[in-house]
């Protein structure tokens, strides 16, 4: 998933370590990871952890096999749900805690040797409550929602082998309303993280059909990508209007989504001079032209 940087919670500038480093370097996380056994010492152990994430390659895998870590984690992640509701509850001392276990278990997401163990277990599902908050403007639920869509991000952002089981699991569980719900609750970032997972859903056949066959949720994503384009102030993200441009591509290419779609597609995406002003680059302009071909076909 191009452009999708490494993690949504710490901006990765430190360098990945030399080899002669690695001895070192696994013998403090194992040492911080010791930290997590202490009721006392696991938030401190969090913040060393998450810290070290960005610096190993590995750790997702020194993590998934460490006796009790994920359910620990999960422990952290599930103590917070009590404190949504009401959102005021949650203080930000709280929700950074929160946010480093879930980047913590971003990192599990995005190594291929642990992500399709993490959906067989089901751990993703605990994250969902976190996607499903209703307040807009609360500082906490933006910290958490943000850093939740990074897991669902890290999932989908490489595909392989395991590829289809994970959209199965994502569309099995309901992601696609979640989604929807950021979509229309985070500011800029959360949404395009939002619509890249609904973009990557919609790659695979089986996405399609969750999205493309039902009348209900067609319209529904539908509606909502129109939004976002019907809310855009100046200049819209060019990453972010690539990947709205990218899902309703991928629709109007579904021969059923197709034809409901030259009904409701925004109006400021068919026109000329709106587009000139918007699409900054070829590509983004040459998804653009596609769409309206596609629709322009289906008429």
């Amino acid at each position: 998933m191009e452009n999708l940087p490494e993690t949504l919670y710490i901006d990765p500038t430190d360098e990945c370590p030399t080899a002669g480093a690695e001895s070192v370097e696994r013998a403090r996380i194992d040492r911080f990871i010791q930290l997590l056994y202490e009721p006392l010492l696991i938030e401190e152990a969090l913040s060393l952890l998450n810290k070290e994430r960005l610096r190993s390659n590995d750790i997702a895998l020194v993590l998934w096999n460490s006796k009790d870590v994920p359910f620990i984690l999960l422990q952290e992640i599930s103590k917070a749900y009590t404190l949504l509701s009401p959102p005021t509850l949650i203080s930000m001392k709280e929700a950074t805690r929160v946010c480093n276990a879930l980047a913590l278990i971003q990192a599990m997401a995005s190594h291929p040797d642990t992500k399709i163990q993490m959906v067989r277990a089901q751990l993703p599902v605990y994250i969902y409550p976190f996607l499903n908050t209703c307040e807009k403007g609360i500082k906490q639920l933006d910290y958490l929602r943000l850093t939740s869509l990074g897991v669902m991000g890290a999932l989908v952002k490489v595909d392989d082998a395991n590829s289809p089981e994970i959209i199965h699991f994502l569309l099995e569980t309901e992601v696609v309303p979640l989604c929807l719900r950021c979509i229309e609750m985070g500011g800029e970032l959360a949404k395009t993280v939002s619509v890249i997972v609904i973009s990557k859903i919609l790659l695979y056949e089986e996405g399609q059909r969750y999205c493309g066959t039902f009348p209900e949720r067609f319209y529904v994503i539908s509606h909502a990508l129109a939004n976002i384009v019907n809310q855009f102030h100046g200049k819209p993200s060019l990453q972010l209007l690539k990947h709205i441009l990218t899902c309703f591509l991928i629709l109007s290419e579904v021969s059923r989504a197709s034809d409901a779609l030259t009904k409701c597609y925004p109006a400021r995406l068919r026109d000329s001079v709106y587009l000139n002003f918007v699409c900054g680059n070829v590509s983004v302009r040459r998804l653009a032209d596609q769409v309206l071909q596609n629709l322009t076909d289906h008429r």
